[in-house]
């Protein structure tokens, strides 16, 4: 990564924790959906099936079964919209990311967790969208606008693999905040468990991005090792992952944000 060395072990380590935290956190999110959906569709587990895009299932779910839809008030549907918004943006960011030629080229391990990373974004904005079009609203296949412009304007003066990671935990600490919010926005409980279960895999991204850059910052390639110096590393390292006892929303999206207009 731009000549940094990463210790792959410790690299190969998060990112399977990172999927075991996924896949704990959508077990809750499919039953989540599958009890929003259910008056609406038999087998609410439609938005997992591979291959067909979450809107189109969404309408064949809301129009194709004859069944009325479930009311959903205008302002959850708003906010699962902007859920979905800065889940694209991460997807888009991410796979560009893993383009660029310090990463492509770079470390293996380093390009598999962006990999991983970008998947488990895809996963949840599926599901947001999921549940916006089962509630009687529209997928959002955009990006969040807010923030889609800062990153238009931060993509070109990446030049390594420190200024990748600064601009991934901008982008996870808000998503993580507004789903933390959204828990106490939304009216429906099925909803609040839906983001429920995203917010803390968004906040466990941010708090490996933030572990990997305290030890980029120390300046001593030494250090990013396992076994590691505990004597010589930084003094903040130790909590800078969990900087917070609990989680802010100060940053959280409107829910209007990324709505569909």
């Amino acid at each position: 990564m731009g000549g940094q060395r990463i210790d792959t072990r410790l690299l190969e380590q998060l990112t399977e924790r990172s999927q075991d935290l996924n896949s704990d956190a959508l077990r809750i999110t499919d039953r989540a959906l599958a009890d929003f959906g259910e008056a609406n569709e038999p087998d609410a587990r439609w938005w997992r099936r591979g291959g067909v895009p979450a809107g189109a299932l969404g309408a064949a779910a809301l129009f194709g079964s004859g069944r009325a839809v479930a009311a959903t008030s205008k302002n959850d549907i708003m906010a699962l919209q902007t859920a979905a918004s800065l889940e694209n943006l991460a997807v888009s960011v991410y796979r560009t990311a893993s383009g660029l030629a310090f990463i492509k080229d770079g470390n293996k391990t380093v390009l598999a967790f962006l990999t991983k990373t970008m998947r488990q974004h895809e996963e949840h904005a599926k599901a947001f969208n999921a549940a916006a079009t089962q509630g009687g609203g529209t997928a959002q296949t955009g990006t969040d606008p807010k923030y889609a412009a800062v990153v238009k304007q931060t993509l070109p003066t990446l030049k390594g693999s420190a200024d990748v990671v600064r601009l991934a935990i901008s982008l996870e600490d808000v998503a993580a905040q507004t789903y933390t919010k959204n828990v106490g926005q939304v009216g429906d409980a099925r909803l609040r468990r839906l983001f429920g279960s995203v917010a803390p895999v968004e906040a466990q991204h941010r708090a490996t991005l933030l572990a990997v850059q305290a030890l980029l910052k120390a300046g001593d390639e030494s250090l990013v090792a396992i076994p590691t110096d505990v004597a010589g590393l930084p003094a903040d390292v130790g909590g800078v992952g969990f900087p917070d006892a609990f989680h802010p929303t100060g940053k959280a999206s409107p829910i209007t944000e990324g709505a569909v207009t």
